[in-house]
């Protein structure tokens, strides 16, 4: 179920300096804030479906996003995690198309919703908004094009040690060359990211705590050995 909360005002917000948002000037910036709702989403819940039009942009503010594909075998292919600060839908709304992805709740998230007339308006009126959005569009473009060199030219094993390492990066706590991973992503969601089967990650992963780059704690994930994990990787990083 999801609920509409009373919002804090993106002045307020101390996820709009990690987003997009964070250059506006007060007279856009009030737009938004008196424009957009906050939601309170739960797990599972859905933010758009594929091939429907966008009506408007998400920004996270706490919680995660999951965006992806559904295969014709049914298998879904994540395409990125959307975390605190990212703005989602946007890509699809400025080339004004229908969304190519489904956005689902990962872990539970408020959301704020940006009416399309709003953000156009604000866009077309801030030149430097307009200048990060394009650079964001071509920064994600970048990240797809290496998604799919990736997975032409890795191996499964690469690919996952390369994951964890991406996880690391965004979710990691601890800190130095042990961090445990805070997500709570199943091992079907990590084989998403990866791109293979589930039963392949799950054998992947018992291998990486046999060879002690890993442990295994429940659905959690420690990384043991990062730089064991890099190197398996090709080198990230």
């Amino acid at each position: 179920m999801m609920n509409k909360v009373k919002s804090t005002p993106c002045e307020m917000c101390l996820s709009r300096k990690l987003s997009l948002f964070s250059g506006l000037g007060d007279e856009h910036l009030c737009n938004i804030s008196e424009g957009k709702n906050f939601i309170s989403h739960k797990k599972g819940q859905i933010l758009y479906y594929e091939n429907t039009k966008p009506l408007g942009v998400f920004c996270v503010n706490s919680g995660v996003v999951k965006i992806f594909k559904t295969a014709s075998n049914g298998k879904d292919q994540i395409i990125r995690l959307a975390q605190k600060g990212h703005l989602v839908g946007y890509s699809s709304l400025i080339g004004e198309e229908s969304y190519s992805t489904t956005a689902t709740i990962v872990e539970d998230a408020g959301v704020c919703f940006v009416p399309k007339e709003v953000f156009l308006k604000v866009m077309s009126e801030d030149g430097d908004f307009h200048q990060r959005l394009t650079q964001a569009l071509c920064h994600d473009m970048g990240l797809m094009e290496s998604q799919l060199t990736d997975a032409t030219q890795k191996s499964i094993r690469e690919r996952l040690a390369l994951t964890l390492l991406q996880l690391g990066d965004s979710y990691g706590v601890d800190g130095g060359d042990r961090q445990r991973l805070d997500i709570a992503l199943t091992r079907e969601e990590i084989a998403g990211l990866v791109g293979t089967a589930t039963e392949t990650v799950i054998r992947l992963l018992s291998e990486f705590k046999k060879d002690k780059l890993i442990d295994l704690q429940g659905k959690k994930i420690i990384l043991l050995n990062r730089k064991g994990l890099a190197r398996l990787s090709d080198f990230y990083g």
